[in-house]
């Protein structure tokens, strides 16, 4: 507390409640500037001649406003281990605080500004869709470049421990394939240029491994180990594929282990949730463990682009086409879209020949009537294939952005061809 400095500008009734007396003081109120902000001086008028009382900006708990048009009946400030002081020109007041200089804060203009309240959430959207689309993977890619190794490849083993224990099934292929296939990595992996590392200085022990039970696909876990299912193999013996299309395949899985991508997830999630805990004010999805997310964890489009730029150049670097590797992804796609597609008329086929519950005989009656003139014959909708709905969902802009892979003819078209627009010279 000190003396004020300069005669206040405009003086209002106020009542002191000091805390030292359950009856009121009325006092004098003025606001006077200052650096800082306006300080509040308090005139006691039951003591005539005595020195005002001066509570700085910090010292007092300002009230806020909460409704420009509805202002509240009286003022109240927390004068903390003074009191409180109370004030009923409201007006008044808001008028002194604007001469003193004070100036809402962002809070405080929220509150009673609805376009102040708009833009500001307008603004806190965009930045965390941006934060969300480019800082998180950026700061993901950096912080990974700090993940040792050892940790990957534990990560990995309980991982692949854990399907071989629900899913996964030993491999089937005789062994002399499988050494043929292996074969062939191991080359594909001794002429892999280290140009085309995001990681210069990471060298994991690249392996592969052969499973049964989940038809054809292969898949990469950090580490370094690449696994390749039975299915794939068959898939492409009965489409007449050269070994080639299996080795593009493992040059794809090559590209996700080298820029560790699944890491990369990982810590993305972390990154992610501590962002949002920390704009959001809840940190509790902070703490997750990388086996959990790992096994409900699907590339990221981006993640699947950048393994295909990296099939294709590796591809070319060691002179093998990157065709059959295309014609194998589409022959694939194509049959699970035929299977969904089977499997959803032969759904339709047996509810059609259930009978309708509660249909009775007038309804019956009303359903082999002829149809009045110029009336169209009722149809039921044609049933939407996994194709359509899949071309219908990336149709959309914004599913289109969020989805995981990339088109799938896109992508094998340009497997075919051996480059992509988005991948840029090399």
């Amino acid at each position: 507390m000190s003396d004020p400095t300069t005669p206040p500008a405009r003086l209002l009734q106020g009542r002191w409640f000091d805390g030292l007396s359950s009856k009121a003081r009325p006092v004098m109120v003025s606001l006077q500037p200052t650096p800082r902000g306006p300080s509040l001086v308090l005139h006691p008028l039951s003591q005539p001649g005595a020195e005002p009382v001066v509570f700085a900006w910090k010292d007092v708990g300002w009230p806020e406003a909460w409704n420009e048009h509805k202002p509240q009946p009286r003022v109240v400030v927390d004068l903390r281990d003074q009191g409180s002081l109370e004030i009923d020109a409201v007006a008044d007041w808001r008028a002194a605080l604007a001469a003193a200089g004070e100036r809402p804060g962002i809070a405080q203009r929220m509150q009673t500004r609805w376009p102040v309240l708009l833009g500001v959430t307008v603004a806190a959207a965009i930045g965390l869709t941006l934060f969300y689309r480019y800082g998180t993977p950026w700061a993901a890619t950096q912080l990974t470049r700090f993940v040792p190794v050892g940790w990957e490849t534990s990560v990995a083993e309980n991982v692949l421990r854990q399907m071989d224990d629900g899913t996964l099934k030993p491999s089937k292929l005789p062994r002399e394939r499988q050494d043929q296939l292996k074969a062939r990595f191991d080359a594909l992996v001794q002429q892999t240029p280290k140009t085309l590392h995001r990681y210069p200085d990471y060298r994991p022990p690249l392996s592969l491994e052969f499973r049964a039970g989940m038809g054809a696909n292969a898949f990469a876990l950090p580490g370094g180990k690449i696994v390749m299912t039975d299915g794939i193999v068959k898939a492409a013996a009965e489409k007449g594929l050269p070994d080639d299309a299996l080795v593009g395949v493992l040059a794809h899985e090559i590209g996700h282990v080298v820029h560790r991508h699944t890491t990369r997830m990982v810590v993305e999630q972390g990154v992610l949730n501590m962002g949002l805990g920390l704009a959001l004010g809840d940190v509790s999805g902070i703490v997750s463990t990388g086996a959990s997310v790992l096994t409900g964890l699907a590339y990221s489009r981006s993640h699947e682009r950048e393994a295909d730029c990296y099939a294709i150049a590796l591809m070319r670097h060691t002179a093998l086409p990157t065709a059959p590797m295309g014609k194998l992804l589409l022959a694939i796609a194509r049959d699970e879209e035929e299977a969904e597609d089977k499997k959803q008329k032969n759904k339709k086929d047996k509810d059609s020949a259930k009978p309708a519950a509660g249909q009775n005989a007038e309804a019956a009656a009303a359903a082999s009537a002829p149809a009045a003139p110029g009336s169209a014959p009722a149809s039921a909708p044609a049933p939407i294939t996994k194709g359509q709905a899949r071309a219908e969902l990336e149709a959309h802009p914004v599913w289109s952005l969020l989805s995981s892979h990339p088109d799938t003819v896109r992508r094998a078209t340009e497997l075919e061809q051996g480059h992509a627009p988005h991948c840029g010279k090399s």
